[in-house]
């Protein structure tokens, strides 16, 4: 009974991290490592053992690192300048504080906001803020993606 109740924690951990990947008020990946984990000890690490939880960890990591870089490169690539950039990052920061819609204006607003104290027009600040807008989305769809390859090699170790 208690490997079942282990097992529901397990699974409840990854789906929850799961959602976690595209909603930025949970922490998505960390909780689907956490649910794997918990998964390959609950037998000792009998089936999943060091080289996929390994390899899992690896995908945690570049997912991390895809969130991180997502909304400044695509700020980036809209063309906003450095203040923008800061200040996409601030608004994200700021926006942690407001839920989820805080998630989406702040950095939104604040890569605008940079860009015009920057010496940028409206029309480059707007560009600069859906630029940090598409960055977002495209980073959570890349976490979303990299999460499922890390229950996918977590599933393939543990049926072989």
């Amino acid at each position: 009974m208690t490997d079942v109740l282990l097992w529901i924690t397990a699974a409840g951990l990854v789906i929850t991290g799961l959602a976690g990947t595209l909603l930025p008020l949970l922490p998505g990946v960390p909780l689907v490592f956490l649910g794997l984990l918990l998964g390959a000890w609950i037998d000792g690490f009998a089936k999943v053992g060091l080289w996929p939880l390994l390899l899992c960890g690896a995908l945690a990591a570049v997912a991390l690192a895809v969130d991180f870089f997502a909304s400044v490169e695509g700020a980036r690539r809209f063309g906003a300048g450095r203040l923008a950039l800061i200040g996409a990052g601030a608004g994200l920061a700021a926006g942690l504080f407001f839920g989820l819609p805080g998630m989406v204006v702040g950095p939104f607003a604040g890569a605008a906001l940079g860009q015009i104290a920057g010496g940028g027009s409206v029309k480059s600040a707007g560009r600069a803020g859906l630029g940090t807008l598409a960055g977002l989305v495209l980073g959570s769809a890349a976490k979303f993606v990299l999460a499922l390859a890390m229950v996918v090699v977590f599933a393939a170790a543990l049926v072989s």
